[in-house]
């Protein structure tokens, strides 16, 4: 309680958000952030979203306050205001994909049934208001169809959103396949009462400069991110992770334990 007043001297906190929050997420902001301005978006974050302490030590820990906004994008240009702005902010750079045990010579495929068989996952990691249509969802055009790897849908934007997953750097020709995609839904698909379809491409590194040219003429709103597997976060945070053959562990232990009650009973 004495660290909380520390941390909170205002006389005006209790009309913020973090009154609003059960105390251990307040231990939590407490022990995991220095900032006062970081523990503010958190506990904002918390309550827009309903996290758990859980959810919110793994945001924390995955530093969601400086990977939120991060990805380029066209947006400025080619949404109005204040949705470029929502639109924007929706994306983050990286996104962190560490509840995936892939390989580093995983195909492009395998990412995309990995994602789907995590889904909830994968929904948290996207954000509030996404929506889940499909993946290899099919459009045709001119008689020939095309497949996109994952198709959303969000709620608050009021759009569709069409994600292309790439495990390779981005590449400038990755930006014309994904407005080929973004014109199909908004021509096959969007219907008045829906805002622009919104692309999103995601690869496994980029070049700022590099994606930057490959928007600069492109009128559809695209926006290029990156993502994180556990091969890739920094040590000290993968050794915080469960191992599969860990998972297992306390997967058998629990069942022997379950198994021992029902001989007893």
């Amino acid at each position: 309680m004495k660290s909380f007043a520390d941390a909170y001297p205002e006389p005006d906190i209790l009309q913020r958000c973090v009154a609003k929050l059960p105390w251990r997420h307040n231990i939590a902001l407490l022990e995991k952030l220095k900032s006062p301005e970081q523990r503010l978006w958190y506990a904002q974050q918390t309550l827009e979203n309903g996290w758990s302490r859980d959810i919110l030590v793994m945001q924390i820990e995955t530093n969601l306050y400086q990977r939120q906004g991060g990805a380029v994008t066209n947006f400025e240009r080619t949404l109005p205001q204040p949705e470029s702005d929502l639109a924007h902010q929706m994306l983050k750079d990286p996104y962190s994909l560490e509840f995936l045990t892939l390989s580093q010579d995983t195909q492009e495929r395998e990412l995309e049934q990995a994602l789907v068989l995590h889904i909830r996952d994968f929904l948290l990691e996207l954000g509030v208001g996404f929506a889940f249509l499909g993946n290899q969802y099919p459009i045709v055009v001119d008689e020939t169809e095309y497949r996109m790897d994952l198709l959303f849908y969000h709620t608050r934007l009021h759009c569709y959103v069409v994600i292309d997953l790439k495990m390779r750097k981005f590449e400038p020709s990755f930006s014309g396949q994904m407005n080929f995609y973004v014109s199909a839904v908004d021509n096959l698909l969007k219907t008045p009462r829906d805002e622009r379809t919104i692309g999103i491409i995601l690869c496994r590194s980029k070049r700022r400069t590099t994606v930057e040219y490959a928007l600069q003429d492109v009128y559809k709103p695209i926006g290029v991110s990156t993502y994180r597997l556990k091969q890739d976060l920094p040590e000290p945070l993968q050794e915080s992770l469960p191992t599969v053959e860990q998972l297992e562990m306390e997967l058998n232990s629990a069942i022997a334990v379950i198994e021992t009650q029902q001989d007893e009973e």
